[in-house]
């Protein structure tokens, strides 16, 4: 992997950091395929059980590096090609796929900054734990883009549509605590507390049934999908995979023994 991303992985967890800290982790090339590789061998690892998403420095992530971006247009003008866009289907979109996609849960510990695609990150994950000082931006109308990194799938199914359409086309820097009243935040922690909180978060997942885990996803993205009745079709379907799990046995027998599971991903 390019040091623009570190990828570790410690007892079933692994931990994707966002490595552009004098650039307040500005996506250029570089760290877009790293990013991607990164999310897709967490996801494709088997003794991967969770993955935490985080990043260095004093931003979590400020979306796409306009430098790099202004370069690359400005080649495509004189080449006649308009081949830089093409990041959103190389690079964000399966960035995107990866996190959401993958059957474990992905915590995202957000340290400050997330805008445009950084936002959209942030928003693929399961679960957002938030420093308390951090902030959110869609970005994307600011600089006359439209949303891309599922902001325009994720956001509204969030906030709602009103909503998710008064930030996308007036952007605007949203306080955590605001995010966490809107429903963007599921943990806001003190600043100086959000390493360790988050990786609480991801090792508790990754000890977890993950099985049932990867079910939940899988349940949560079909039912925003389909109908009530299609959305029961696929909870019998899965609940009777999760009950034949030799996890739920070893559930049932710890709960009757009064004893804590050791879960076993099987």
């Amino acid at each position: 992997m390019a040091d623009t991303v570190l990828y570790e992985v410690t007892d079933g967890l692994a931990t994707i950091t966002i490595n552009r800290p004098d650039a307040m982790n500005a996506m250029n090339t570089e760290a877009k395929v790293a990013l991607r590789d990164a999310a897709r061998a967490a996801s494709a690892d088997p003794s991967v059980r969770a993955v935490l998403l985080t990043a260095t420095g004093r931003a979590f992530c400020v979306g796409q590096d306009l430098k790099e971006h202004v370069a690359l247009l400005a080649a495509d003008r004189a080449a006649g090609t308009g081949s830089t866009m093409s990041t959103v289907r190389e690079h964000y979109n399966p960035i995107v796929k990866a996190l959401t996609e993958m059957p474990k849960p992905v915590v995202a510990g957000v340290n400050g900054v997330a805008a445009g695609a950084g936002f959209g990150f942030a928003l693929a994950a399961d679960y957002r734990v938030v420093a308390d000082t951090a902030a959110f931006n869609t970005s994307f109308a600011g600089v006359a883009l439209t949303a891309d990194s599922g902001v325009s799938w994720t956001l509204p199914r969030l906030i709602g549509h009103s909503r998710a359409a008064d930030l996308l086309l007036f952007p605007r820097s949203i306080s955590a605590q605001e995010a966490y009243e809107l429903g963007i935040v599921n943990k806001l922690v003190p600043a100086d507390a959000l390493a360790a909180e988050a990786a609480a978060v991801a090792r508790a997942l990754a000890d977890g049934p993950t099985l049932a885990y990867a079910a939940l996803k899988e349940s949560l993205a079909y039912g925003a999908g389909h109908s009530l009745a299609e959305a029961l079709e696929k909870e019998d379907e899965l609940q009777t995979r999760a009950g034949a799990s030799e996890d739920h046995g070893i559930a049932v027998a710890a709960f009757l023994a009064k004893e804590k599971p050791k879960y076993v991903g099987r």
